[in-house]
Order: structure tokens, then sequence, then C-alpha cells
């Protein structure tokens, strides 16, 4: 049997880039910052905090898709990793900041 790719890990933290104090969802992982959209390179597969790397995960770009509204395209600073998350700007707890996503929306 497949063990599942995603793994629940909807703790807050304190963003590595910016500093601000990130608070849970309390639906899915949160895995970047709100203010900054800064993330760091700790999983291998959403949520399993398995990659060693630790780099920081800048936003690149910010793709629209249909069905999962605003996906966060992410670049690690260290290794090069990319990664694609879904933005949380409807989030009821510290919404992505819509202007950020928006101006990412532009970036080639």
């Amino acid at each position: 049997m497949d063990e599942k790719r995603f793994r629940k890990n909807d703790s807050g933290f304190v963003c590595a880039n910016c500093g601000a104090h990130v608070e849970p969802l309390g639906y899915t992982s949160r895995n970047h910052c709100p203010f900054c959209l800064c993330s760091l390179h700790v999983d291998v597969n959403p949520g399993d905090r398995a990659a060693d790397c630790g780099g920081i995960m800048r936003p690149i770009r910010v793709e629209t898709d249909a069905r999962r509204g605003y996906v966060i395209v992410h670049k690690c600073e260290r290794c090069g990793h990319i990664s694609r998350n879904k933005a949380a700007h409807n989030a009821s707890v510290q919404p992505d900041n819509i202007d950020l996503l928006i101006e990412l929306t532009r970036a080639e």
C-alpha cells in the first residue's frame, strides 16, 4: 500500500525571512508566511519535514489555476529546488498578502 504524500502539519512558526509570528490555518498545513510569502525548504512531500536543506524559499511568481486559485511558486535560495503551494488568501486567520500575490502574477 502506498503512503500518502501529504501530511497535515499545521503548526505556527516564526518566519525566517521577516520575523513575523505566523498562526496555524486550522484546516491544512500552512507552509509559508502570509506577510512576505517566504517559506523554508523543510519538506520533501508536503508536511513531512524530511528535507535537510533548510534554505529560504522565496516566491518567484504566482500562477493562477481555475481549480486551486493562486499558486505560489517558490525557489530555494540554497539548493535551487522549485515547489508550488496553494495560496491562503481567503483564510480567516492571517490571509496571504493579496497585493503581493497579484504583484507576483506579473513576474517572469
